[in-house]
């Protein structure tokens, strides 16, 4: 039996071995048996922004939208869109309630909202995502290659992205200047 980390926030080790996670934070989106979903709610993606991809899939923008940054989510699929927001925003059956505090949206429709001003009062777009097949985000955990901590507004949301990690760990009541990048076995 493994802890469903479904809402929590992952926060990359030093050490990890994988340098395109580095420093990330990831809200994990869905987590079961059959493995795990999540995005990365901290690294702007780079040469991409909300109108471009409004240009690009033919989605007029009105005055009433805002400006909003978009994230590489994660390597998996990273032409494709994903919204975490808040849940004040349903989309049928295709709006997952991760949380009672967040819901994630993969479809155009939500992008087509977001363009008229009519979205989620709070999202992120991400393209792509991070994933984990059937336990192995489980060994990286036993690894040392994650802590994990609770999601909030404010970490989600709120916060600079470059103050996202720090702001994590400091909910865990930990110093970044203390971790390790080995791991310790009882």
């Amino acid at each position: 039996m493994f802890e469903d980390l479904t809402g929590k926030l992952l926060l990359a080790m030093p050490g990890m071995g994988d340098d395109r996670f580095a420093f990330t934070v990831i809200y994990v989106c869905a987590h079961s048996d059959e493995g795990a979903m999540g995005l990365v709610v901290n690294k702007p993606a780079v040469d991409v922004s909300f109108d471009d991809m409004l240009d690009q899939l033919d989605i007029e923008k009105s005055d009433a939208a805002g400006d909003m940054s978009v994230y590489a989510g994660g390597p998996v699929e990273p032409g494709r869109g994903f919204v975490l927001h808040t849940p004040d925003y349903k989309d049928s059956d295709a709006t997952l309630s991760v949380t009672p505090d967040f819901a994630m949206t993969a479809t155009l429709d939500v992008l087509e909202d977001l363009a008229a001003g009519d979205g989620p009062k709070t999202s992120l777009l991400a393209l792509g995502y991070s994933g984990w097949a059937p336990g192995q985000l489980e060994d990286e955990i036993m690894a040392n290659g994650w802590l994990t901590c609770a999601a909030t507004y404010d970490l989600v949301f709120q916060l600079d992205d470059a103050d996202k990690w720090t702001g994590a760990l400091k909910t865990l009541g930990v110093d970044p200047l203390m971790l390790s990048a080995q791991a310790g076995h009882a």
